[in-house]
């Protein structure tokens, strides 16, 4: 019994001594304090709630949206990002300089996830979460960055553009047929842009500006390349033809124009010796057949009907100008292409050379305008792109020129460079075709000539300048005229970025509208002479 009450009061001494006067005094503060700080938090969050602000020291893109409402914020990002991509990237090597136009390549971000994101921060249902969000946004500020998307297609047709018509390109070997001979062009060596070194640059230079609002400027890379060898087993293969007859199918209603067979005139054997030596340009001899039975002799109506015109005019008093168009014109004129097959305007028109007939005009030669052999060609060939599409024929190649051009509007035009740009259509009609190009009393014209099918749409072609880019002064010192006496030595031009768009009617009724293109035209520098 003894030992009992012993234990019991050894017990009641331990069970007192756990917490000390001090101890609890401690416990309750802190109790107090967490208490306090639980309160505080919940008020904290539910104040927070039922704001309908975006928290402070909140920033999308670098642009602080601090205490604003969704809707003014979405205002505020949006009217910003748009003016981040309405600037271009511009394009440099050496002295070759041109511009991506973000807004063609759709440079998008969706600003109204990222307004959406920020407003939700500290707005989570997890009280402590919400509580940090905010207490660390304030105390060391957020910036929300959103992912940019492109059209991977349309830069990919940039970088294209880029690729041909920067100077100095690396030109591959090339032919065409004239007369009864084949002329081949061994090509020259040249640079070549790495394409996918482009593109990744381009990427990282759209993020720089669209997060940053930073101005890009990229500087090209490129590898300097011999052009590819030729092949003349697989250039005799393109070239071979058997001669076929013209014909008609009396069941389907259906014309086939004849084939001119095609032959070397001497053995492939004796072509490829030919090639050892080191020329620039090997002709090599043909053997034309002509068929029995020729396209011609079927009748007029075959090509009774006309599917697409068009006419561009040009000065007669430019003698070596239009020497080139008519040149240029009386190569294509006649010439019939048989359903399926693709006209290469630099096939049939050939390498503009002096050799050739072709006079020095001017032309767009690296960004400036100058005297080169065969300017006004691509008139003949912008003119053929038009009546090619009010044919509704399909286009296979068409680049637009670097400045705009006088005698067609914007996204209407088509240039050529022999070796490297081309203008390509392929008859993707039921019946042959056959080409009418003319260029007399200052009008360039062609006619796309054939046979109409059970249905034709009418065509419209619908083309609008989108941006306009003004064109800079340049100042130069001169010691050939007086003091503040100016001289305009070159006038300067706009730049544009426009689209067209070909648009498909049957019996009054829009049945499809066609994005054709999107192009972008540089501006001219103006250029003055000041005196000192």
């Amino acid at each position: 019994m003894r030992n009992n009450r012993y234990k019991g009061r050894k017990a009641n001494r331990r069970k007192k001594s756990i917490f000390s006067q001090a101890q609890i005094q401690k416990i309750i503060k802190i109790s107090a304090i967490l208490f306090i700080v639980i309160v505080f938090s919940i008020v904290f969050a539910l104040m927070n709630s039922v704001n309908n602000e975006i928290i402070t020291r909140m920033k999308i893109e670098g642009i602080d949206v601090s205490n604003l409402e969704i809707k003014e914020a979405y205002e505020k990002i949006n009217n910003e990002i748009k003016e981040r991509i309405s600037k271009n990237i511009n394009i440099k090597y050496k002295d070759y300089e041109t511009t991506i136009s973000l807004e063609q390549i759709e440079a998008m971000i969706n600003t109204q996830e990222e307004v959406n994101y920020a407003y939700k921060i500290g707005r989570d249902k997890n009280i402590i979460k919400s509580n940090y969000q905010i207490l660390f946004t304030m105390l060391f500020g957020r910036n929300i960055e959103g992912s940019i998307s492109v059209n991977e297609q349309e830069l990919n047709n940039v970088i294209d553009d880029i690729s041909v018509k920067i100077p100095g390109i690396k030109i591959d070997p090339s032919y065409y047929i004239e007369d009864d001979n084949l002329i081949i062009s061994r090509g020259q060596k040249g640079i070549e842009i790495q394409k996918e070194k482009l593109k990744k640059d381009i990427l990282k230079s759209i993020e720089k500006q669209i997060h940053k609002n930073e101005e890009q400027t990229i500087e090209l890379q490129v590898a300097e390349l011999e052009p590819a060898n030729i092949d003349i087993d697989k250039i005799y293969k393109e070239v071979y033809k058997k001669p076929e007859n013209a014909y008609y199918e009396i069941e389907t209603s259906k014309v086939f124009s004849e084939v001119n067979g095609i032959d070397f005139a001497i053995s492939v054997e004796d072509a490829k010796a030919m090639l050892q030596e080191q020329k620039e340009e090997y002709i090599i001899p043909l053997k034309v057949t002509v068929p029995e039975v020729t396209i011609q002799a079927l009748g007029n109506k075959v090509f009774a009907d006309e599917l697409g015109k068009y006419s561009t005019r040009y000065s007669i008093t430019n003698e070596n100008r239009n020497t080139n168009i008519e040149l240029a014109s009386k190569k294509i004129d006649g010439y019939i292409l048989k359903p399926g097959e693709v006209f290469s305007y630099n096939q049939i028109v050939g390498e503009r050379t002096i050799a050739a007939g072709y006079k020095e005009a001017a032309v767009y030669i690296n960004g400036e305008v100058a005297d080169g052999i065969g300017g006004g060609i691509c008139q003949v060939s912008s003119t053929l792109y038009n009546a090619a599409l009010y044919a509704n024929l399909e286009i296979v190649s068409r680049k637009n020129h670097y400045f705009l051009t006088s005698y067609v509007g914007a996204s209407r035009d088509a240039t050529v460079s022999y070796g490297s740009i081309d203008f390509k259509f392929k008859n993707n009609r039921n019946y042959p075709i056959k080409i009418s190009c003319t260029a007399k009393n200052g009008i360039s014209e062609v006619k796309i000539l054939g046979t109409k099918e059970e249905t034709e749409y009418e065509v419209v072609i619908q083309n609008e300048v989108t941006q306009v880019i003004p064109y800079t002064t340049k100042y130069v010192e001169t010691t050939e005229l007086a003091t503040g006496e100016e001289n305009i030595v070159r006038q300067g031009t706009n730049g544009y970025k426009s689209e067209a768009y070909k648009v498909l009617k049957l019996d009054g009724k829009v049945i499809s509208k066609t994005l054709l293109s999107k192009d972008s035209y540089n501006p001219m520098q103006e250029i003055i002479e000041k005196g000192k």
